[in-house]
């Protein structure tokens, strides 16, 4: 600008302040601390400087193959140094990665391909036998990158990557664009695909920081698959502050105790089941003294074990609720004595409310389904307006709060705890399990006539699902269930078949779960 030009001006030139997405995070983070290690796994550990140059490889080779923001790229990976830069070098490209849980069946597999409409896949070499025969029938994307060697119909991953420019991709994403989808069930056929944007993972990120303690040069340690939202929680937290995430391939107690000692792993986040097992692997308050931040999270811990983990880590044991769709409470170490029971509050920038079967929001410490409205919930689900248009409640401004499904009250200090699940989704072993899709695979038996599926207090996975079933012919439970087992995925499975004269309904037909929870509970089968 010339000095004619800017005498012209009207006011003072004002600056344009960026508005940087996670992808410029980490281009920076490369640039400043270019020797820290972003990632430590089995291979070994991966500076900032070879992290952002692997992950810019992947983000112009998809741009090469004419991917970019509103793009969807399938991640069907064990974890590793391969699926982190897979997950980031999507992200850097502007697409929308789609991480599927390995645990679930081929046909829940196939059916959240299919809905996500993947352009490119990216797989290991574990996983590759299962989709060369989902391929068999379905169709195949244009890009199939195997992270092992080269097969029939998949390219080599890192040959791949030796193609393109290890510099930045410069790819300019709509803060809106979709950054990823985490899919919460599959083998119905009606899978719900629960959409993040780029701008909405990075307020997540930053938000659940800020409430856990997540402070530049953090060491998080991994230990769920990385197809999980719990794991994208302290991934995204960890690698938005330039910290290190340290992956492990699988849960082994003994390793992970281990690694926390060793490397002095400063955050993490485990279901309960894990924890138990850290605990009957010897952890104590040495071994456990580096955490700033241990996260219990994805179902409800048993009291006398949250006791012993307070003990054992007095300044650093948090509780998390939350819903991959965009709600999170914490249960700080400081509240958690008085009360063991309670979830928490919302973290900063979250807010919740309860409301009745009407929609009305309940009166003081009435119970009530939890609401809740944050920056960072989804946009909706994919392909599913239906599902959308049901978990949003308009209050009295028309403002849209996201609909939880949980039955929630609030004590007098406005600590949250949960009453009920609306939904009937059970929670084993951290992994969500959706009884509508074992009981779509129970009815297809001819001698099921009706059948009811829920979950039960398991000491080892914290729930299990079990059915309970009105038979229309005979038939040995052991029979039914390894029927119904070898057509489920192995989280899914069943741990018993009940037979029942009736099922309980309500007066509009609906199964009433709550009373089957009742009767059915542990020792009572």
């Amino acid at each position: 600008m010339t000095a004619q030009n800017h005498k012209n001006q009207s006011g003072p030139v004002s600056f344009k302040a960026p508005a940087p997405l996670l992808p410029d995070y980490l281009s920076l983070h490369a640039r400043w601390q270019a020797n820290h290690p972003a990632l430590v796994t089995s291979d070994g550990s991966v500076s900032w400087a070879d992290f952002d140059k692997a992950t810019n490889r992947i983000a112009n080779g998809l741009k090469k193959q004419g991917l970019g923001p509103g793009d969807h790229v399938a991640v069907v990976m064990n974890n590793g140094r391969a699926m982190m830069e897979a997950l980031f070098g999507i992200m850097k490209a502007g697409c929308c990665s789609v991480p599927l849980n390995l645990s679930v069946s081929d046909d829940a597999l196939a059916a959240m391909l299919a809905d996500s409409d993947a352009k490119g896949i990216l797989v290991t070499d574990q996983q590759r036998p299962r989709l060369d025969a989902i391929f068999q029938t379905a169709k195949r994307p244009a890009l199939c990158l195997c992270a092992d060697e080269a097969a029939a119909d998949w390219l080599s991953l890192s040959q791949w990557m030796g193609r393109f420019t290890d510099t930045s991709p410069a790819i300019a994403i709509p803060p809106d664009a979709p950054c990823n989808i985490i899919y919460s069930s599959g083998t119905t056929g009606l899978p719900k695909g629960i959409v993040h944007s780029h701008q909405g993972r990075l307020h997540w990120a930053y938000d659940i920081a800020l409430a856990y303690g997540y402070r530049a040069g953090a060491k998080s340690l991994c230990t769920i698959g990385l197809y999980s939202n719990i794991m994208w929680a302290v991934m995204l937290a960890t690698l938005l502050g330039g910290g290190t995430v340290v992956v492990h391939d699988a849960f082994d107690a003994k390793q992970a105790l281990d690694d926390i000692k060793r490397l002095r792993i400063t955050h993490t986040a485990m279901v309960p089941v894990q924890w138990q097992r850290l605990v009957d692997a010897g952890a104590d308050t040495q071994s456990l003294a580096s955490l700033q931040s241990a996260i219990t999270v994805g179902s409800p811990m048993p009291v006398d074990l949250k006791r012993q983990m307070l003990a054992l880590m007095p300044t650093a044991f948090f509780e998390l609720y939350g819903l991959t769709e965009g709600i999170l409470t914490v249960l700080a170490p400081d509240d958690m004595t008085n009360r063991l029971t309670s979830v928490g509050k919302p973290i900063p920038g979250c807010d919740i409310r309860l409301i009745d079967d009407e929609g009305h929001p309940c009166s003081h410490d009435e119970a009530g389904e939890i609401v809740s409205r944050a920056r960072y919930v989804m946009p909706g689900y994919l392909n599913r307006p239906d599902a959308t248009e049901e978990s949003q409640w308009r209050d009295e401004k028309g403002d849209i709060w996201l609909r939880t499904g949980d039955v929630g009250r609030l004590d007098d200090k406005g600590y949250l705890y949960i009453v009920d699940r609306k939904k009937d989704m059970i929670l084993s072993g951290g992994q969500n399990i959706y009884p509508a899709d074992i009981e779509a695979v129970l009815l297809r038996h001819d001698a099921v006539r009706d059948c009811a599926v829920i979950g039960v207090p398991d000491d080892r996975w914290g729930e299990t699902p079990i059915a309970i079933v009105v038979a229309a012919t005979a038939i040995t439970s052991e029979d039914l269930q390894q029927w119904l087992n070898e057509r489920l995925g192995k989280q899914q499975r069943v741990r018993a078949i009940v037979f029942a004269d009736t099922l309980p309904r309500n007066p509009n037909g609906k199964i009433l779960k709550r009373v089957l929870r009742a009767q059915y509970q542990k020792g009572r089968l």
